[in-house]
């Protein structure tokens, strides 16, 4: 049976938290009018997709680009038009990405965007689809400061505020934990803002400012955590909290275990790729995370169609979490434009900011006068080489 939790989220959200740059400028973007830019052209509608094809986070790429691609053929007109979709590569890189999200407003004239995959890759696509009046819907991206103080940017899933605090509250009430250390991957914004929140939210659950024994950097692309994992351990803590890149989070583990790590380690929902697993191997299993989305507990009857569609098209697969969030982000654009009533951009963002108990595959969708999806979360485990669903948590 599973065990419904219920979490106040109180003020996590602060201004603290520090983005790493950006590197050169981006390609700037050309302003449509107030009245919207339209991505229809004669019997085509066309919706962006900006996912990372190539890069380190490729694989989180592909999984979405599936969901989008399924949704796509079971959902593929609305107003009577075609819908047509037009996949930019940012290449796992932050001004890649900026500059494929103004290829996509204007070279391509796109309606609305989905994507991308990783919170470090919507950033700085932001102030272009602002400029633009373009909507862009993120999948999977929980960075907080992805939607703050952009009216053109959307998401499906729970922010890092709330699976931070779901983490924690795992970590202490199930795992009885009262000394953590934390290892993050400093150049990834959403892994240095969910260490945040999960720290904080940990210091309150116990009472302790200094439950928190240690806060260890790597960067993206580091294969060697001999120095980081060497210090943890003379620390002695209950739990380590490392989220990051299935990649280097694999790794991570994989040289704890070597050096006699045998603490719980457990993070967010970047892990649940197959990449993770095949990287990881039996350094990974017990391996506990937050995520959105569990094949188990079909949420809707969206759900069940999902995961019936998707059994067809990949019947030796089982759907990842941001799969399932992919495909909703576009069932749900596409169900703005037909309310718009017509491929305007603006007309399109407004009916976004509408949404209310829509019914997808990942769950029921309401968004907050931020734009987040107020949602569940889903924990699961890796027990014999696959993602097991322990539990849910309510966001309410």
């Amino acid at each position: 049976m599973k065990k419904k939790a219920s979490i106040l989220i109180s003020g996590i959200l602060t201004t603290s938290l520090l983005l790493s740059g950006c590197g050169s400028a981006a390609a700037p973007a050309s302003s449509s009018s107030s009245s919207g830019s339209s991505g229809s052209s004669g019997d085509t509608i066309k919706i962006g997709v900006l996912e990372p094809m190539t890069g380190s986070y490729a694989a989180g790429g592909a999984i979405e680009l599936e969901g989008i691609k399924l949704a796509n053929k079971l959902y593929p007109e609305v107003l009577g038009k075609k819908i047509e979709l037009v996949t930019v590569d940012n290449k796992s890189d932050k001004v890649e990405s900026a500059n494929a999200a103004s290829r996509l407003v204007d070279k391509e004239k796109v309606t609305a965007i989905i994507g991308s995959y990783s919170s470090s890759m919507c950033l700085p696509a932001g102030d272009v689809v602002k400029k633009a009046k373009v909507p862009t819907v993120a999948p999977s991206a929980t960075n907080p400061l992805v939607t703050q103080n952009n009216e053109y940017f959307f998401r499906v899933c729970f922010i890092d505020p709330f699976q931070g605090q779901v983490m924690a509250n795992y970590a202490y009430s199930k795992l009885n934990a009262k000394k953590v250390a934390v290892i993050q991957e400093v150049s990834n914004d959403y892994s240095v803002g969910l260490a945040k929140f999960f720290s904080d939210s940990f210091k309150q659950l116990t009472g302790d400012q200094k439950s928190i024994l240690s806060l260890s950097n790597y960067n993206t692309g580091d294969q060697d955590f001999t120095a980081q994992l060497t210090n943890v351990k003379a620390q002695n803590p209950d739990v380590i909290f490392a989220p990051g890149n299935f990649t280097e989070s694999a790794l991570l583990m994989k040289q704890a275990r070597q050096l006699g790590i045998t603490v719980p380690i457990i993070g967010g929902d970047t892990w649940e790729v197959n990449e993770f697993l095949q990287i990881g191997g039996n350094a990974v299993e017990g391996a506990i995370f937050s995520t959105f989305f569990t094949t188990e507990k079909p949420m809707t009857k969206e759900s069940e169609k999902f995961l019936a569609e998707y059994k067809k098209a990949y019947p030796d697969k089982e759907p990842a979490a941001a799969t399932a969030l992919a495909y909703d982000s576009y069932i749900l654009i596409r169900d703005a434009i037909e309310k718009a009533g017509a491929a305007d951009s603006v007309k399109v963002r407004d009916q976004l900011a509408k949404t209310k108990d829509f019914q997808g595959a990942a769950g029921v969708i309401t968004l907050d006068e931020n734009r987040n999806a107020v949602k569940d979360a889903v924990i699961k485990q890796v027990k014999n080489g696959k993602f097991v669903f322990m539990d849910i948590v309510g966001a309410k």
